[in-house]
């Protein structure tokens, strides 16, 4: 098959000489004509039609509406040649959806047919910037942005990804090529939802007997505070289960306290891990339970690092942050991001609940269906409510000396500040060091790079302020915590927020490694 470069070569004499009055198209372009483009050579036009005949005919298609730009035209045609080679492989344990009769499915799939989710890989800053620009302004579903890997993933359906190419173009100068690459990152967005969800969908199966059990499926809301009663019954002298609030759809907001200490033990250090801010991002959620587990496990088995971390901290989880909006990516939409609560508009639901925290929160262009509305005030969202009020009036007596919130995607270790990158951190040397060193124990653990880098980079706070306002990380830094990190978790491949749970176990142990190098940095920091 002949390669894109090639075939970009090809168009791009064609788009010089009609840029520079050499060649009019006034006949309707034949690909026959091609061949002396490679007069040496008797397999130059066989070599053409090996390339795929849909992507040749959207050349062709595009040459014969006059001069176009050659990077452009060979872009559409490489998405021409993805979207018809594309064949969706069920995992094993599928079948495809389609084959599936719908009141079997776990929620209704087809919101999401014919949707796909592309990665668009950029080579500089300038296209960056570009890319983003029109991403923002076609106000299209954005899930993830890695800088330190260089590329933004979209969902979206083919015709709105034709209008992002061609408007992205339209706004590069003609006389460069731009540094960009469109790839799948999933093809068939609906059976990939599908699959996510457990195959046998029995997620509150009795999970005590066995913590492989519990670890080896996603838990629906249900099961996880069944698992917490059942840990606080087993170990109560390391656990303390407790009720922070109640949400607008009236589910218990929870707390889990781990430590071999009275409560309100004086010169304790605390550290504060979140997760499950973002309904759909569930391996959160279970990596935070996932560490609860080990570090409960190796204090019962006598492990020295886990008695010095229990003995000297205060650990507070709350591994689901979100629960209205975490139960609603089970039973309604998957990829649900918001809380579920009531708007002033009657048909839009939920605030994202981490633009929500009072320290530069700004009021976003965001109309209450967007996915980063932030509320019309801050805390307005009834969790960031709560969970400020537990933490500064409830426990101020807490010296909170780490923050970490996890998320998902694209393995990064984010330190502050979200909301602006002119705006340096009080200690960003020690933040850097403790982010690579996060990192690191990470890559020691599994092998997997996580990209150290400020959230003002990640959020895009230099192309639009808002998208990095009103942020935990921000308002537990700058009150509360003395060193505060967002992670993003696995992974940078081919599932984005809808990770297997065959994961779910690696995720786990990678990200205890970071939480225990974090723990023993906190208890001494000039070691």
């Amino acid at each position: 098959m002949i390669s894109r470069a090639v075939l970009r070569s090809l168009v791009a004499v064609l788009t010089v000489c009609c840029l520079t009055g050499l060649v009019v198209l006034r006949q309707p372009f034949q690909l026959s004509q091609l061949s002396h483009f490679d007069a040496a050579s008797s397999t130059g036009l066989e070599r053409m039609r090996d390339y795929t005949n849909l992507g040749l005919q959207r050349i062709q298609g595009l040459l014969n509406g006059g001069c176009l730009r050659s990077d452009l035209a060979v872009e559409l045609a490489h998405l021409d040649r993805l979207l018809a080679g594309y064949v969706a492989v069920p995992e094993q344990g599928y079948s495809h959806y389609t084959e599936v009769a719908e009141d079997d499915w776990p929620i209704d799939l087809n919101q999401y047919k014919g949707r796909h989710v592309f990665r668009l890989r950029y080579g500089n800053l300038k296209t960056q910037e570009l890319l983003m620009m029109t991403i923002l302004e076609l106000n299209m579903n954005i899930w993830a942005t890695a800088v330190t890997q260089n590329f933004v993933d979209v969902e979206s359906d083919e015709e709105s990804i034709r209008v992002l190419l061609q408007q992205f173009y339209g706004k590069h100068p003609i006389s460069e090529t731009p540094q960009l690459q469109l790839e799948f990152l999933i093809g068939d967005l609906a059976q990939t939802v599908y699959e996510s969800y457990p195959a046998e969908m029995d997620v509150s199966e009795d999970v005590g007997s066995s913590v492989d059990l519990f670890f080896r499926k996603y838990r629906d809301l249900h099961t996880i505070y069944s698992w917490f009663d059942l840990l606080v019954e087993t170990y109560p002298d390391i656990l303390e289960l407790v009720w922070i609030g109640q949400t607008f759809e009236g589910r218990d907001l929870k707390a889990l306290r781990v430590s071999s200490h009275k409560e309100g033990s004086e010169d304790v250090k605390t550290i504060v891990i979140t997760a499950g801010v973002h309904a759909r991002e569930w391996i959160s959620t279970s990596s935070a339970c996932y560490i609860i587990y080990k570090l409960i496990e190796d204090y019962e088995s006598g492990g020295r690092d886990a008695h010095y971390y229990l003995d000297n901290l205060d650990f507070l989880f709350i591994p689901v942050t979100n629960p209205d909006g975490y139960e609603y990516s089970w039973h309604s939409d998957r990829l649900w991001r918001k809380n579920r609560q009531e708007t002033y508009h009657p048909r839009c639901w939920g605030i994202d609940i981490d633009h929500s925290f009072d320290f530069h929160f700004q009021k976003s262009d965001d109309l209450p269906c967007g996915e980063d509305y932030s509320g019309e005030e801050a805390f307005e969202s009834l969790e960031s409510r709560i969970i400020n009020q537990y933490l500064n009036e409830t426990k101020h007596q807490h010296s909170i000396h780490g923050y970490i919130d996890l998320h998902s995607y694209a393995q990064e270790v984010l330190y502050p500040y979200a909301f602006s990158c002119s705006q340096m951190p009080r200690d960003e040397e020690n933040l850097l060091e403790l982010a690579y060193g996060l990192s690191k124990a990470i890559r020691l653990s599994s092998g997997k790079s996580y990209g150290v880098l400020s959230a003002c980079q990640d959020k895009g706070a230099d192309f639009l302020p808002a998208l990095g306002s009103g942020s935990a990380l921000d308002y537990m830094y700058h009150n509360r915590a003395y060193w505060a990190f967002q992670l993003k978790l696995r992974d940078s491949g081919n599932h984005g927020f809808l990770l297997p749970s065959r994961y779910i176990g690696p995720v786990g142990e990678e990200i205890y490694s970071a939480i225990k190098y974090f723990s023993a940095f906190v208890l001494n920091p000039e070691g």
